[in-house]
């Protein structure tokens, strides 16, 4: 129902995967419920400890607290009980190993429990002690040369918590957005970046939470200064080995990419050149040939080494293995998308597993950023619906200018992406995970949240192809050739097994890719040989996935390839096959926005021709729609207001009329 078109990867959040939402909400009412079971509440025991004299003890509780809060069924008992509120003076303790167990604490609470936790914790005034806590651990750094002490090193040990807590709590909380931005935070997480020579950890953490505060915050761009940039661009010039500082200098290259805007024009094509070259390298690295070299260079090194005590694994804000899901990861659950970034929460000395970790998401940052890019900032660009039905009713002769996206890439972006040979690194990223990688990933245990972090990576692949296929003209990408080429390699990702992939998130961005592609290149003339039985396929699966923008897109693959076949003779049979597919989709959809699409797919596949009206007689289109229609309107009328965004609802409108438009039409034919 118009032009496909990619939104833009927001920063990431938390998603209601470990602690439901309501789970705040309904503390207050359990407590009675804990409360004839004190004795055997972990909660109870350990918070009481808090106010122990005895600094060890404190931080034991804190400790142990980092730890049962993972799990993330026991966060209500802790919520309930006032956690945060007692734990939060514990991050100004006079004790450095308190106040990292402690932030290490809070950090789990906030990445285990979801958003609705972080915005209580925000409530309940944890930025103030944080805040403070973060100054004061800065203040001690000043003019400071490499830390050689050990108290210095715990120091910086204490920021990395605390850092990593402001991360998780910005990222899901609009109002400790605010208060970064109130209390002039943006210093000290330059101030961390700065010690990356140093510390690459306690960078990485400032850099993931600087790459948050960053995206769409104009309140902060209008502070970022010739410092800031001057400390992201060293991070891109650094050339230190290792996937900790690929993944560093990736969420640089993010960070300045959002602050683009406040760069002065004079500098906007050096700093482009410099991100796109950080990406470039990064999407260089083969995952498939590095994952298994790094899990040999792992069962090397622990053949060597004398079993391990497993106390390290416990410490601050690190889960023991044993911990970890089924998948092998920790639970860090984010908002809108299950992100899985674990690399920051694995016990350290799993040093291999943090680096595949670390490589995985920089990859995955390195196709958000060129997404992003890749997107026009208009919001009105950002959904389906903007793109009115009734202007494709409009639609030129060949019925497609409409469909397509309008090139949104600068001249200067447009260059920089062919020049570094993005799209060819891209499309290298949609294969399917190499089975070697996939294979030593599985057979063990700690590295089996891998498998879902590479299949993540290759569905970024395919969304970035989207954009770039939306955003880009034929002849840039290589012309009529290779977009055959592209043709034929979406087609095996989807077509290749028995089975269509089932997955969720890959169906969702392979699909819109194949939409993308479709539409440039009918668009363009160039011939493509399509299995309509394959396509039809992918629509019954499409049909049974819960994503709606999945069946959105299936809708309108069928559309397009139908509008195309309706201007060949003899191919009145397969238009019957079309539209008996998408009458049904019309009739039976349980959503709105996906009966509008179908109905708007049929409006461009039986718009005009012999072979269309001989198919639309034979499928009775004209009273199937008649039937339908009052239908449909009703469901506008009676769902709609409640579950639809005045955009959608404004599109179903007008498909609402162009079907009106249309049953006429056809009533026109069947007189003649």
């Amino acid at each position: 129902m118009g032009k496909s078109k990619t939104t833009k990867f927001k920063r990431p959040q938390f998603n209601a995967v470990g602690l439901p939402v309501t789970a705040v909400k309904e503390a207050a009412a359990e407590e009675e419920a804990f409360a004839d079971d004190d004795d055997d509440c972990p909660a109870v025991e350990l918070l009481e400890k808090l106010e122990s004299p005895s600094a060890d003890v404190r931080e034991c509780a804190c400790a142990g607290i980092s730890r049962v809060v993972q799990q993330s069924q026991s966060i209500p008992s802790f919520l309930q009980r006032d956690a945060v509120r007692r734990l939060g003076p514990m991050l100004l303790d006079s004790s450095l190993a308190v106040r990292e167990t402690a932030a290490g604490a809070l950090r789990n609470l906030s990445a285990c429990g979801g958003p609705q936790v972080c915005e209580d914790m925000v409530k309940r005034d944890v930025m103030t002690p944080l805040t403070a806590l973060l100054r004061n651990c800065c203040a001690g750094f000043d003019g400071a040369a490499v830390p050689t002490k050990e108290p210095k090193n715990q120091a910086e040990n204490v920021l990395n918590e605390a850092v990593s807590l402001l991360w998780n709590l910005c990222e899901s909380s609009n109002q400790a957005l605010f208060l970064f931005n109130k209390s002039g935070l943006l210093d000290v997480v330059v101030h961390c970046l700065e010690r990356h020579p140093h510390n690459v950890e306690l960078a990485t953490s400032a850099a993931h939470c600087l790459h948050t505060v960053s995206e769409d915050n104009p309140e902060l761009l209008c502070s970022i200064n010739g410092h800031v940039h001057g400390a992201l661009e060293g991070i891109l010039l650094s050339n230190q080995p290792g996937m900790a500082h690929t993944l560093l200098r990736t969420l640089a290259a993010g960070s300045l990419w959002n602050m683009m805007g406040s760069l002065p024009a004079a500098r906007q094509a050096q700093t482009l050149t410099a991100v796109l070259t950080t990406v470039s390298q990064c999407l260089d690295l083969d995952a498939g040939e590095l994952i298994p070299q790094l899990h040999r260079a792992e069962e090397a090194r622990f053949k060597d080494a004398p079993p391990a005590s497993g106390i390290e694994a416990h410490v601050s804000g690190e889960p023991a293995v044993e911990e970890m899901d089924e998948e092998g990861t920790a639970q860090r659950v984010k908002n809108g998308d299950s992100d899985d970034d674990f690399s920051d929460l694995l016990p350290r000395e799993l040093e291999e597993l943090r680096e595949a970790a670390a490589l995985l998401t920089a990859q995955q940052t390195s196709l958000e950023i060129l997404v992003n890019m890749c997107c026009s900032d208009d919001p009105s660009d950002d959904e389906w619906e903007e793109s009115s039905s009734g202007d494709e009713s409009e639609a030129t002769a060949d019925g497609f200018s409409s469909l397509m996206s309008p090139l949104c890439l600068s001249a200067e972006v447009h260059a920089a992406l062919i020049n570094h040979n993005i799209p060819e690194k891209v499309l290298k990223k949609t294969l399917f995970p190499k089975q070697e990688a996939m294979d030593v990933c599985r057979q063990t245990t700690n590295w089996r949240g891998l498998q879902k972090k590479m299949r993540r990576v290759q569905s970024r692949a395919l969304t970035c192809l989207h954009s770039i296929l939306s955003g880009m003209d034929a002849e840039s990408l290589g012309g009529a050739e290779a977009l055959q080429q592209a043709a034929q390699h979406l087609s095996a990702l989807v077509f290749g097994a028995p089975e269509i992939p089932k997955d969720e998130e890959f169906l969702e961005a392979v699909i819109s890719a194949m939409r993308a592609l479709l539409q440039m290149t009918t668009s363009k003339n160039i011939p493509l040989s399509i299995n309509l039985q394959q396509l039809m396929s992918l629509s019954e699966a499409a049909s049974r996935c819960d994503v709606v923008s999945v069946r959105v897109n299936a809708v309108a693959i069928l559309g397009i390839t139908g509008s195309t076949l309706a201007k060949e003779k003899g191919s009145a049979p397969t238009l019957e096959m079309i539209g008996s597919g998408l009458l049904q989709v019309a009739t039976n959809d349980a959503d709105l926005v996906v009966n509008g699409e179908a109905l708007d797919a049929l409006f461009d596949v039986f718009a005009d021709g012999k072979e269309a009206e001989t198919a639309a007689k034979s499928i009775q289109l004209l009273p199937a729609l008649k039937m339908l229609q009052p239908v449909f309107k009703a469901k506008i009328r009676k769902a709609g207001r409640d579950e639809y965004s005045p955009q959608q609802l404004c599109v179903l409108d007008n498909v609402r009329v162009n079907l009106r438009r249309f049953i006429g039409y056809l009533e026109t034919l069947a007189k003649k």
